[in-house]
């Protein structure tokens, strides 16, 4: 076996490997994947498992193994010089890292998108009683956003669009990311709060979220995804239905958090019933399928 095709090889395992730690950690986001073409859905796997990677060494699974603070931080250290290494030699050991180096080097994904999320997955291993204003825009920046847009020039990859239209999807990209993580916010409020020791929005703290912070919180996401929206049209066919699938599953849990009281948020964790997501799905699909805009 040549090196090139030793090489194939092992990119292709890579890819195969974050398919499947997408698949066992997501059901709604492996349920959205599916409406992808199978390239864009290879290179959208291979960016949410590095990023679920980054996510268990700061939400548990590295404490749990026994890894105190300090290691913690190390190991996320090295896993962000590992990936940045990768994306300028386009070869590691590491297998998710690799799917996603391949990945990010062919549709220009760089540091600039790279470096603010492990910014904010360090923030996570020195939790604060509340973040100011500035210290949660650069969170949800680094921890949503730029996980937006890395998807993004996946989507456009192949398809390009004029600067005018990409400026308009980088906004919606942006928002629709920022939805996800308010939203997700919320729903894991009670596990932030009491095993993690986080607290997210400005202005609250442990047991001091109430119903009207809530409430601007819910109104905040609305508008997000009203953006998010407003330029599905503009991406193309298979992402457009992707990503109005997406959207539409998380519009439905913003609507189930706007009629939970904040109180209840802390002792369980709100989701959309597997019979309301397959209704959703129906509609996402008929409503793309003959060109009618969505609205939720």
């Amino acid at each position: 076996m040549n090196p090139s095709s030793s090489l194939a090889l092992y990119s292709a395992t890579a890819h195969a490997a974050a398919a499947h730690v997408i698949a066992a950690y997501s059901t709604s986001f492996s349920l959205a994947t599916r409406l992808l073409p199978a390239p864009v859905r290879g290179m959208i796997q291979d960016i949410y498992a590095l990023v679920r990677v980054a996510d268990e060494i700061v939400d548990g699974p590295a404490h749990e193994a026994g890894l105190l603070d300090g290691a913690c931080r190390d190991t996320l250290d090295a896993l962000e010089a590992e990936t940045l290494a990768t994306l300028r030699g386009g070869f590691s050991a590491n297998i998710v890292v690799h799917a996603f180096a391949t990945t990010a080097r062919r549709v220009g994904i760089d540091e600039t998108l790279v470096r603010p999320f492990f910014a904010s997955m360090r923030r996570d291993l020195d939790p604060v009683a509340s973040l100011s204003d500035e210290e949660y825009r650069a969170y949800v920046h680094g921890s949503a956003e730029v996980v937006g847009l890395m998807c993004l020039r996946a989507f456009l990859h192949d398809h390009p669009v004029p600067d005018g239209v990409r400026g308009r999807l980088e906004e919606g990209a942006r928002r629709l990311g920022a939805a996800f993580q308010k939203i997700n916010f919320l729903r894991d409020l009670g596990d932030d709060e009491n095993r993690l020791g986080r607290t997210y929005f400005p202005g609250t703290g442990p047991e001091r979220l109430d119903d009207a912070h809530k409430a601007r919180v819910v109104a905040d996401v609305d508008a997000d995804l009203a953006a998010a929206r407003a330029v599905l049209p503009l991406l193309p066919p298979g992402p457009r239905r992707a990503t109005a699938l997406a959207t539409a599953l998380f519009t439905e849990l913003n609507e189930r958090l706007r009629r939970t009281p904040a109180g209840a948020l802390r002792t369980r964790r709100v989701s959309v019933p597997a019979a309301v997501k397959a209704r959703i799905v129906a509609t996402v699909l008929t409503r793309t399928q003959t060109g009618e805009r969505w609205v939720a």
